[in-house]
């Protein structure tokens, strides 16, 4: 029976131990999700940066007042480019291929997508007086980003979360994932630095990013600066197709 049990308590570590070095070693697979390069009618902008050359899709070219859009971890900008296009009409509208997506060349790292939001951030900002922020699921880790490092007029945050780690954590409770991610968005931590009006949309049916994650990121924030909103009957996916979704953004956003 001693055998017994030593052969299963060593079959359960090294399925343990290999699962662990599996997710490991393949984590950015399961983060990332690159889309391929869509032609689109827009304008697109390159930047040079970090020995990566990052494509941006400009929409309505011209308007005083900006939106830089950071896209969840399998959105495709080309695809997302006319939509938003018609619903900013009176903003001149940024949306960027992350590294390896799209028209961009590289690989996706948190570091890399910091630093080239910076980037795209500090190109602009000589050409409008004012810039918005939008991020949705993964790119509301970027958002939070450049809001506590740069000068933004409104934050919109779309089905975020308070950092990948916890995230993975309630995934993955058997491993220390704090130990073993290499990009977390910690987009709690940075709380404190954002000044700027912030919005949070949320949807009821989200099982992707839960309750208690974006629950965690509304209550870093001073209730004063933070408006929230609860989708109902939408998903994670979905969100973006209800009646009212593009409607409380403008809302929240304002006049161009």
């Amino acid at each position: 029976m001693k055998k017994i049990i030593k052969n299963i308590s060593i079959l359960l570590l090294l399925g343990y131990v290999g699962m662990g070095l599996f997710l490991y070693l393949n984590q950015r697979d399961f983060l990332y999700f690159p889309t391929p390069d869509t032609p689109t009618a827009y304008k697109n902008m390159t930047l040079q940066n970090e020995g990566a050359s990052i494509n941006v899709i400009v929409l309505n070219e011209g308007h005083k007042n900006a939106i830089l859009y950071f896209g969840g971890n399998a959105e495709s900008m080309a695809q997302s480019s006319d939509y938003i296009a018609q619903q900013f009409p009176t903003f001149t509208v940024y949306l960027m291929d992350y590294r390896g997506y799209g028209g961009s060349t590289g690989e996706p790292t948190e570091k890399g997508l910091y630093s080239d939001a910076l980037k795209l951030y500090d190109t602009i900002k000589p050409k409008h007086n004012r810039i918005s922020i939008g991020g949705r699921s993964l790119g509301s880790g970027i958002a939070t980003y450049v809001a506590a490092y740069r000068e933004v007029s409104k934050l919109a945050l779309i089905t975020p979360f308070d950092s990948i780690v916890n995230v993975a954590h309630g995934r993955y409770p058997i491993y220390p994932v704090s130990f073993l991610l290499h990009d977390k968005y910690d987009s709690e931590s940075r709380i404190k630095k954002i000044k700027a009006k912030t919005f949070i949309v949320m949807a009821q049916n989200d099982r992707i990013i839960t309750k208690e994650r974006t629950q965690q990121l509304i209550d870093a924030f001073d209730p004063s600066q933070l408006e929230v909103k609860i989708i109902k009957n939408r998903g994670h996916i979905d969100i973006s197709s209800d009646a009212t979704y593009y409607k409380i953004m403008q809302d929240f956003i304002g006049e161009g």
